[in-house]
C-alpha cells in the first residue's frame, strides 16, 4: 500500500503491514503524537514525539519495531509516556534509569558473586575438593538463589534454605554450603559492594554437622576392625583401605591415585599439588607393607592409568563414597569413616612419643605464620622410619600380639 491511499487514523494493522517503503525514510502519523516510521529497508518503528518537561525541547521517544510492537500496544506505550509526561518526568530519562537499574541488577546476582568467589579461591584448593564446592553450589544454593540480586536476599530466606537441607539429613553438606555462602558475602562486604552479611550468625540456629563426619573406633576396637578389613571380599578396596589404614592419607588421595605418582623401588608415592587439598605436592615414603601392596594391586590396575579405576568407566576413580560404603558393610557404619583412620594414625604416633612435626608433615598438615614453611620432602626420612614403625604396629596389632616395637631405623 502506498501512503497516499491510506484510508483513515489510528491506522488498522493491515494498513500497518502493508505499508511500502520509499527511497527515503518517512513518517506517518497515527495520532497525538505517535509516528509510524518506515525505513527504505521495509523497517517499521514506533516513535512519539513530545515535549520534554522543563525545557520543552521537542524529541522523539521509540517505542519498538513493528510487529513486535502492534498498533494497540504502541497507542498504549504513548498513552503511558504521556502520563508521565504529564507529572513533569521525561520518558526517555525514566526509560535510561530503569535499564540502568535492570543492568545493576543482573550484574549483582548472587551466582555471579559466587563463581568470583570460587575462581579467587579454587587456586588454593585441590580439583577434587573445587569440583567438590562448585557442585554443591550448583545443586543446592543457584537454584534458589543464583538469579536472585544478592543484596535482596534476607536473613530469613538463607535460613529456610538450610533448613531444607536438615530436613534431608545432609548436616555435613548444609554446613559446608552455608561456609562458602558466608564466604561468598564476605567478599562482596571487603570490596565495598555490600554492607551487611545476611548469612553470618544463622549457624547459631541450625544444627551441627553428623559427629559421625570423621568417626573412628577407640583403640581397643581397632584390631577386630583391621581383621574385617584384612577378610573384605572385594580385593581391590580391600587393598585402597589398607593403604589409607597404614599411610594417614585422605580417602581421594589415595582413591585418585595414579601408577606414575609412585616409583615402587625407591618406596616413594609424590602425589602432586593439584590433587592435595592445600594445593601442595606431598611425598608420602612407603613401607614395606605398603610396598607390597602396590605390587599386589599392580596385578589387577597396572595396566590403567589410575590405582582405583571405575567399574563402568576406567578412566575415572571409583565413587567417592567406595571406602566408607565398604566400612558400611563391615558393620561399621557410624563407627569408623575413611577420613577417621587420619585421627587414628595422628593419636597412635603422638601417644608413641612420635614428634609433632614429623607427623603433621606425614598428614600434609601445616601450621599458619611465615615460621613453618612447607616443603613436600619434610622430614622425609624421619617419616620413613615413623611410618614403617606405624605399619609393623597395626599389623602386630591385627594378629593380637603387640609389643613395644623399636622406633629406631
Amino acid at each position: 500500500m502506498k501512503r497516499a491511499e491510506i484510508k483513515r487514523r489510528p491506522m488498522a494493522d493491515t494498513t500497518l503491514s502493508s505499508l511500502e517503503p520509499e527511497e527515503k525514510t518517512y513518517r506517518e502519523h497515527d495520532g497525538q503524537g505517535l509516528y509510524f516510521r518506515v525505513k527504505p529497508s521495509g523497517q517499521k518503528l514506533w516513535e512519539l514525539r513530545y515535549s520534554k518537561p522543563g525545557s520543552k525541547a521537542r524529541s522523539w521517544l521509540g517505542l519498538g519495531p513493528y510487529p513486535s510492537v502492534g498498533g494497540a500496544l504502541a497507542r498504549t506505550k504513548a498513552q503511558e509516556a504521556r502520563t508521565l509526561i504529564a507529572q513533569g518526568i521525561d520518558p526517555s530519562t525514566q526509560r535510561k534509569a530503569v535499564e540502568a537499574e535492570e543492568k545493576a541488577q543482573s550484574e549483582n546476582l548472587f551466582e555471579l558473586l559466587a563463581r568470583e568467589w570460587y575462581a579467587t579461591r579454587k587456586a588454593g584448593w585441590g580439583d577434587g575438593y573445587a569440583k567438590r564446592v562448585i557442585g554443591a553450589l550448583e545443586l543446592h544454593v543457584f537454584p534458589r538463589m543464583g538469579n536472585r540480586p544478592y543484596a535482596d536476599i534476607t536473613p530469613m530466606e538463607w535460613m529456610e534454605l538450610f533448613r531444607s537441607m536438615e530436613k534431608k539429613g545432609i548436616l555435613d553438606q548444609m554446613g559446608n554450603v552455608r561456609r562458602f555462602c558466608k564466604e561468598i558475602y564476605d567478599l562482596a562486604r571487603v570490596t565495598g559492594r555490600a554492607i551487611n552479611n545476611p548469612v553470618d550468625g544463622l549457624d547459631k540456629f541450625l544444627q551441627k554437622k553428623q559427629s559421625t563426619n570423621y568417626a573412628h573406633v577407640e583403640q581397643v576396637q581397632l584390631p577386630a576392625l583391621l581383621r574385617a578389613i584384612s577378610a573384605y571380599n572385594n580385593r581391590t578396596v580391600r587393598i585402597g583401605l589398607r593403604l589409607l589404614v597404614i599411610n594417614g592419607l585422605r580417602p581421594s588421595e589415595v582413591r585418585e591415585a595414579r601408577w606414575s605418582e609412585m616409583d615402587l623401588d625407591k618406596a616413594i608415592w609424590e602425589i602432586p599439588a593439584e590433587r592435595m587439598k592445600k594445593r601442595r605436592a606431598h611425598i608420602v615414603p612407603l613401607s614395606t607393607q605398603s610396598v607390597a601392596l602396590l605390587k599386589e594391586l599392580q596385578l589387577y590396575s597396572g595396566s590403567y592409568d589410575l590405582l582405583f579405576p571405575g567399574r563402568n568407566e576406567r578412566t575415572k576413580p571409583l565413587s567417592n563414597m567406595v571406602f566408607n560404603m565398604a566400612l558400611r558393610r563391615m558393620g561399621y557404619e557410624g563407627m569408623q569413616t575413611g577420613h577417621g583412620f587420619r585421627h587414628i594414625a595422628s593419636t597412635i604416633l603422638r601417644e608413641n612419643d612420635f614428634p609433632k612435626d614429623h607427623v603433621e608433615a606425614q598428614l600434609s598438615h601445616a601450621e599458619e605464620g611465615v615460621a613453618r614453611i612447607y616443603n613436600k620432602a619434610t622430614y622425609l626420612e624421619q617419616r620413613r622410619t615413623m611410618m614403617q614403625w606405624y605399619a609393623d604396629y597395626l599389623a602386630a596389632l591385627e594378629r593380637g600380639n603387640v609389643i613395644q616395637l623399636d622406633k629406631r631405623a
